[in-house]
């Protein structure tokens, strides 16, 4: 006679062996697939409209990228897309140059259209408040009465729509500065290390400001912080003191913004570039307020490759968005997000999305919690070829759907995507881990 088994009993008592309570968590557990749904556990897959709106020729030409792009003639079919696609959540940049008209004088017609829509829809906006100019009467990133003047709009758009808790209030403000005083490229079109640091200091402290005052209308703010995540490798057996610096300049922004302390050598070159000691105390003081999220935005082109005849070459991902973000991760210990990403050539995009994915898995294996992934943008670009500097009119292939709002390859490999992957929760297990309703509160780092 054959002995019986423990499961033959176990089945015997409880059918095929699963038991009441087994549907939560266990073998009958859910494995995270299915398209994203409302839960503040869940991770969260975006994507972006493109709105950048730098000047160029000397202030005489402003690119607005919704304009350029078709936003404003397409804008409830372009969010009917993303709810299409089955996404819960928008990177969605207002025009702040059009609609901050004088100071304190706004016009919300745009706004307010495309913001009802997004809520009849039921999208979760990361609301997008600068990115990459300011209005005419402004000036540009020299003006140190920025700080002021953004605030008082943050101010306002939180109190309009009251609703909204995400925000980036600066988008990439080391890439704003940079291309803006040290590359000539945009708004002052500067060239030199002391309006390079002039714009680092008033547009981190535009940020600051706009988050208090965002904070003040609503005390749970998710603040998402879109930097880019680069890196330069020299090909020589000493590295030069220029490649050793700007690899230390490129956490400039989130220093400043973090309170994170800079080494000696970013110290001495603020000192050197017109930052007071007071200055550089204010910006130690704290972090801001709100729920911190450090958004790491990874395109292949973010990777510099040195060569010995001082030649750059595009590495496009070597080290790869993984390992640059886990070295922003160590040193700020901040929730993460991959907050941008695409390639600029269409037959490349679904090949470059799954190697992003696979990227944010490995990540997450290594027990860094990443809150979402965007790929940005929903709709193809215009002459980020050659980073806005003229005006030709270049399609940049780099959306999920084309200028016709036709879908790209990649528009279905990211639902498939969502299908497999949509309510995964932020951290492996991570039930017992969400982001609350209630207010942010406890700052300190232990």
């Amino acid at each position: 006679m054959t002995e019986k088994g423990f499961l033959s009993y176990i089945k015997k008592h409880h059918s095929d062996g699963v038991y009441a309570g087994d549907e939560f968590g266990g073998g009958k557990g859910r494995d995270g697939s299915g398209l994203p749904v409302d839960n503040l556990a869940n991770f969260m897959f975006a994507t972006g409209i493109e709105c950048s709106y730098p000047t160029i020729n000397n202030g005489k030409t402003r690119r607005d990228l919704l304009e350029e792009c078709g936003h404003y003639k397409n804008m409830k079919e372009d969010l009917g897309l993303v709810k299409e696609l089955g996404l819960k959540v928008l990177r969605y940049g207002l025009p702040y140059y059009s609609i901050n008209k004088s100071d304190g004088k706004y016009d919300w017609s745009f706004a307010d259209e495309a913001m009802n829509e997004i809520k009849r829809l039921g999208i979760t906006p990361i609301l997008d408040l600068m990115h990459f100019g300011v209005p005419d009467w402004v000036g540009n990133f020299q003006n140190p009465e920025l700080p002021i003047h953004f605030a008082k709009y943050a101010d306002a758009v939180a109190e309009r729509y009251p609703w909204v808790r995400f925000y980036t209030p600066v988008n990439e403000i080391y890439v704003s500065a940079k291309a803006s005083a040290k590359d000539g490229l945009w708004n002052e079109q500067k060239k030199d290390d002391k309006s390079f640091v002039t714009a680092i200091k008033n547009l981190v402290a535009s940020s600051i400001m706009a988050n208090h005052m965002i904070a003040k209308r609503k005390p749970n703010c998710i603040i998402v912080q879109s930097e880019s995540a680069e890196y330069v490798h020299e090909l020589a057996a000493t590295i030069s003191k220029e490649t050793t610096l700007i690899n230390k300049l490129r956490f400039l922004s989130l220093d400043l913004l973090y309170a994170h302390p800079p080494d000696a050598d970013v110290c001495m070159y603020l000192l050197d570039n017109g930052v007071t000691r007071e200055e550089f105390n204010w910006f130690m003081a704290g972090e801001p307020p709100g729920y911190q999220i450090m958004g790491n935005d990874y395109y292949g082109r973010n990777e510099i490759i040195k060569l010995p005849d001082g030649s750059l070459l595009n590495a496009s991902d070597v080290l790869g968005w993984y390992q640059v973000t886990k070295e922003y991760y160590e040193r700020y210990k901040k929730p993460v997000m991959h907050t941008e990403t695409n390639v600029l050539n269409a037959d490349e995009a679904v090949v470059w999305l799954y190697k992003q994915w696979i990227n944010v898995l490995q990540i997450r294996k290594d027990g860094i919690p990443v809150l979402g992934f965007t790929w940005y943008s929903l709709i193809d670009q215009v002459d980020w070829d050659i980073e806005l500097a003229e005006k030709k009119g270049t399609v940049n292939s780099c959306g999920l759907y084309d200028m016709n709002r036709k879908p790209r390859p990649v528009a279905q490999a990211y639902k498939n995507l969502l299908e497999q992957f949509g309510r995964i929760t932020i951290v492996p297990y991570g039930e017992v881990f969400e982001l609350t309703e209630r207010q942010a509160q406890l700052k300190v780092e232990v």
